[in-house]
């Protein structure tokens, strides 16, 4: 166990650059619908919700973390349990293989398939020759190659060079080929868009690009089903009154802000993205105003956030409803694992991985600080809503950093 008060105290000195968006007002516009929409979430929900192990994952109120923090109420949506892949990812690269199947067997066959129909092995004639691949941090690429298993494709996927040898095998696990290549997440993002040129296979990214854009939208609307989950489980008299999401190439940003925004219109809550310092994309385009890539190795140990290029899709969402965009160091995301887990303001004892805990870190870090809190808007009414998007997705690095093992913290919340 950690000394909650040094966490905290810690937290309070380490460096936090904010910068104020440009959020509008009013109802979700039309002109995003395109991008992400109830209507698109509607048929999500229905293809998830029948696949094999479906449930809604908890939302985890932590009451005594909130007074420590001086607001009013915190949720974190545990996104662990994820159909078993430890993400919410496994919610967004699955569905963009189902849809991409689905778009190929009406193209070469003239019928209309549906996830029942691949699951009991129908169009495998058709399926079985169809190769996806993507490049990864490791969770993407798992719910990918999760999802070519389950519909029954073939499946390739890139991994940069800092990517943990724990992830690689987590995503070998499903059946995919893992190819390790030199270089960043974007460098591995274009090495296997040009092996997929080059072999006829159907690139299955999260991030979109100047003529790329329908899978994208795919993948991010199916992490749309966490959103509607959390609330549907939202347990508070109001709304949110802030939103911290973890930044990455932004496409889990844009679900969040998306399906809040439709659903709530002004009372959605102000959407905070939080990135770590050595991989501040979102930071840097909201600086510029426009999608602006930064560079390097952009090695962070939030591995899921090593992003240096804008989703652009996801940015059009963005710069229209993000209100603040925070980058945090490494050492407040081991600090907050090591909060959530230890628990040592009587709250339930929770596993969350590097890549979870950098809204969490971002909100902590703000509210410690008066100045940074009050452009916030944060105070002892604050009402904060976080999505832990893993868990122990690294057990060994897990348990190194942490101090213990997912299993000796989880065996404490039983």
């Amino acid at each position: 166990m950690h000394d909650a008060t040094a966490l905290l105290d810690t937290l309070a000195t380490l460096p936090l650059a904010h910068c104020s968006g440009r959020p509008a007002t009013g109802a979700y516009p039309d002109r995003l619908k395109p991008i992400l929409s109830l209507a698109a979430h509607a048929e999500a929900m229905t293809e998830i919700a029948d696949w094999p192990g479906y449930a809604p994952t908890p939302l985890i109120a932590l009451p005594g973390l909130a007074r420590a923090a001086g607001v009013g109420a915190i949720h974190y949506k545990q996104e662990a349990g994820r159909f078993g892949l430890g993400s919410f990812k496994a919610l967004g690269g699955a569905y963009a293989v189902l849809r991409l199947l689905k778009k190929e067997i009406a193209r070469r066959s003239g019928q209309q398939a549906s996830s029942r129909d691949l699951l009991e092995g129908r169009f495998r004639d058709i399926v079985g020759n169809i190769t996806v691949a993507c490049a990864t941090d490791g969770n993407h690429g798992r719910s990918v190659a999760w999802g070519a298993q389950m519909f029954g494709c073939q499946c390739v996927i890139y991994i940069h060079a800092t990517v943990s040898e724990g992830r690689r095998a987590a995503i070998a696990r499903y059946g995919a080929e893992v190819v390790r290549t030199a270089g960043n997440y974007d460098d591995a993002v274009r090495a296997a868009d040009a092996a997929a040129k080059e072999n006829g296979w159907f690139i299955v990214s999260d991030t979109s690009y100047p003529g790329y854009t329908d899978v994208p939208r795919d993948v991010m609307q199916g992490y749309s089903v966490m959103v509607e989950e959390a609330l549907r489980q939202w347990p508070e008299a109001a709304p949110p009154t802030h939103v911290f999401v973890q930044g990455g190439v932004g496409g889990f940003a844009a679900a969040v802000c998306a399906q809040m925004w439709e659903r709530l219109g002004d009372a959605r809550g102000r959407l905070v993205l939080v990135e770590p310092d050595k991989a501040a994309c979102l930071y840097a385009s909201a600086l510029a105003g426009a999608p602006t890539a930064v560079h390097g190795d952009l090695d962070t140990l939030m591995a899921g956030l090593a992003c240096g290029e804008v989703s652009l899709i996801a940015w059009d969402v963005l710069e229209a409803g993000a209100a603040d965009f925070l980058t945090v160091p490494d050492s407040s995301a081991v600090t907050c694992m090591r909060l959530l887990a230890d628990a040592p303001y009587g709250d339930t004892p929770v596993v969350a991985g590097e890549s979870a805990v950098a809204g969490l870190a971002g909100m902590l870090m703000a509210a410690a600080r008066p100045d940074t809190a009050a452009a916030l808007g944060l105070g002892p009414d604050s009402r904060v809503l976080f999505f832990g998007s893993e868990g122990a997705t690294d057990p060994a690095l897990y348990e190194q950093l942490v101090g213990r093992s997912a299993e000796a913290v989880e065996r404490g919340a039983a």
